[in-house]
């Protein structure tokens, strides 16, 4: 409902805006230019975040001082927190960054946000900066056409640059202009209520145009224009920081809960130094006095001086907060807490993640991963077996001989509630994300695709397999009973050893990859040793013919099985950015190599 009243009412004020004074129209469409080339530039970062500022991201989030330090050089790179806050929350909600790492990024980005400021002030309002934007404009749009991506990016990082500084100067002159027709600093407010209700303008101004930047720069070209007072400016600076919490909020609402703490904790960190800066106005405004003259900056100079403050209050705001990040992070995580988790609900997959590539996959991976999790459990119970005893028995072999307990377990119940949700959401996240993907992504995609349709065979040929599984390792017939306990320690082996290659820390790639090979080698000479042993247990009489046909049968499940659980260990274990896992595949044996490799 709101959304609706939203929209009509900005646009009527507009309206209302350019049939008082032409001059407005001169500031609202500096305002517009300005907030067009930060989508460009936008645009053109996310053209280098396909993996690079990714993995930086992943390697500088392991303590809170590196956390802070990306945040404020990122941001002071983007010149948009915005994209720091939709990257982090992305990141965040695909469990790749932890929250209290994503909060340290927030808090670096609130510094980073302040040389914005700095720029404007000191060469955006002195220098005739339309001069450099048309030649910037040019050359983005000509870069822009380009077929190579880098080069796109390029393109649009300079066509924004080129934009925002077009913006500043029609907003520089609209200000001057409307100077002579309407003093809005005749409107000035003094003493707290001033500070309150300029404080709430500059939020419900950022929060119309989703980015502080922009409402720093209108604060800085009105005051360069004497249409605000130097204190009424500092406190629409105030209600910038606060408002621009609005982009980490929406960003957050397509996240899953880690991405909503995430955006609560900007909301919290903003707001509670927004109040600070209003609770201290006095002394803040003594320590940019003192700066200034330590500085060189005029006691006249009020946009350099409004970037120091912007800088203070937002250092002071990281000084007092960053001791309690841990303490922030404990009560987000009380307050937001997860639903409790139904292991076949998706943990990684949601649309935060569809901006960058990197992530999608990453998500992709960590999710076909749960759904293999998800069919480890059903798997071991259908062969009635521990997933502990799988993973943890010293003798496995001889484990599953002396274990005897049948494990009660609907496999039809558990494959639909557990497996096949699991399985379709991946499904519809991949066919959601293709259209967001470039390319040479594709491979990877339909790698992870087609490994957690495997999964889903898996769990299939288990469901065939139980039956005569649980009948014969309770007979009493010693034969068959072994027959089927050397089917059970197949799967299981085969299980464990892929879990084994999962926790190594420095696992190699092509060693990991050849190793399954080696498995799905002796597996296929299993066929022709079972063959023998049924041949000759059957002329001798120790098992029927019933038994023996089962056990033939049953094989064929249980060698499908290892052999999709091996595929599917060799998608997840390897990656297409590590140049020696695509020279391990051109290693990989294929299936007639296997056979040959059996037969010798």
């Amino acid at each position: 409902m709101l959304r609706k009243i939203f929209l009509p009412t900005i646009m009527l004020i507009l309206a209302y805006g350019f049939w008082v004074s032409p001059d407005f129209k001169e500031i609202a469409a500096g305002v517009s230019i300005f907030l067009f080339g930060m989508l460009f530039l936008e645009e053109g970062f996310k053209a280098f975040t396909g993996g690079v500022l990714e993995k930086l991201l992943q390697r500088t989030t392991d303590k809170t001082w590196k956390s802070l330090l990306f945040g404020v050089v990122s941001t002071t790179i983007m010149q948009s927190s915005s994209l720091v806050s939709v990257i982090t929350i992305s990141f965040i909600s695909a469990g790749l960054v932890t929250l209290v790492a994503g909060i340290g990024i927030i808090f670096g980005a609130n510094i980073g946000t302040t040389t914005g400021a700095w720029l404007v002030a000191a060469f955006g309002l002195k220098v005739k900066i339309s001069a450099y934007a048309m030649p910037m404009l040019v050359f983005g749009i000509v870069l822009s056409f380009q077929k190579s991506k880098y080069y796109k990016g390029v393109g649009a990082v300079l066509a924004g640059l080129g934009f925002l500084f077009l913006g500043i100067h029609y907003m520089k002159e609209g200000f001057e202009a409307f100077k002579d027709s309407f003093d809005l600093a005749s409107l000035a407010v003094g003493g707290y209520p001033g500070l309150f209700l300029f404080a709430a303008i500059g939020a419900a101004a950022t929060v119309v145009m989703q980015s502080s930047h922009a409402t720093l720069v209108l604060i800085l070209t009105a005051l360069a224009a004497s249409q605000v007072t130097y204190e009424n400016a500092l406190a629409l600076a105030i209600g910038a920081n606060v408002g621009t919490t609005i982009t980490a909020i929406i960003g957050s609402l397509s996240a899953n809960v880690q991405g909503k703490r995430l955006a609560g904790a900007h909301l919290i960190f903003n707001v509670a130094t927004g109040v600070v800066a209003i609770a201290f106005i006095s002394q803040f405004v003594w320590a940019v006095d003192a700066v200034s003259n330590r500085v060189g900056i005029a006691a006249d100079n009020y946009t350099m001086k409004l970037a120091v403050f912007h800088t203070l209050f937002n250092l002071a705001g990281v000084l007092l907060m960053v001791p309690l990040i841990q303490r922030m992070s404990d009560f987000l995580i009380k307050s937001l807490p997860e639903k409790a988790k139904d292991i076949a609900q998706p943990l990684y997959l949601n649309e935060a993640a569809f901006e960058f590539p990197e992530t999608v996959l990453k998500a992709l991976k960590k999710e076909v991963w749960h759904l293999f999790d998800s069919a480890f459990e059903i798997m071991a119970h259908g062969i009635n077996l521990h997933r502990r005893e799988i993973l943890k028995s010293e003798d496995l072999e001889k484990t599953i001989d002396n274990d005897r307990e049948v494990h009660e377990l609907d496999l039809d119940e558990l494959y639909e509630s557990k497996v096949k949700v699991l399985y379709s959401a991946i499904v519809e996240f991949i066919s959601k994300s293709q259209s967001h993907m470039p390319s040479v992504f594709s491979e990877e995609m339909f790698r992870l695709r087609k490994a957690a349709g495997e999964i889903v065979e898996c769990v299939k040929h288990i469901k065939h397999l139980r039956k005569n599984a649980t009948k014969y390792m309770l007979s009493e017939n010693e034969n068959i009973r072994d027959e089927y306990n050397k089917l059970r320690y197949q799967i299981a082996m085969v299980l464990r050893e892929i879990y084994r290659l999962r926790g190594e820390e420095d696992y190699d790639h092509a060693l990991g990859l050849l190793e399954m090979d080696e498995l799905k080698a002796e597996i296929q000479s299993t066929q022709a040793d079972l063959d023998v042993r049924v041949t000759r247990i059957l002329k001798d009489d120790q098992i029927t013919p019933r038994m023996a046909t089962s056990l033939l049968n049953d094989f064929n499940y249980v060698d499908e099985t290892s052999r999709h659980l091996l595929d599917t260990a060799q998608a997840l274990l390897g990656s297409h950015l590590h140049l020696v896992a695509e020279a391990a595949k051109e290693v990989v044996l294929d299936k007639d190599e296997i056979e040959q490799a059996s037969a010798a």
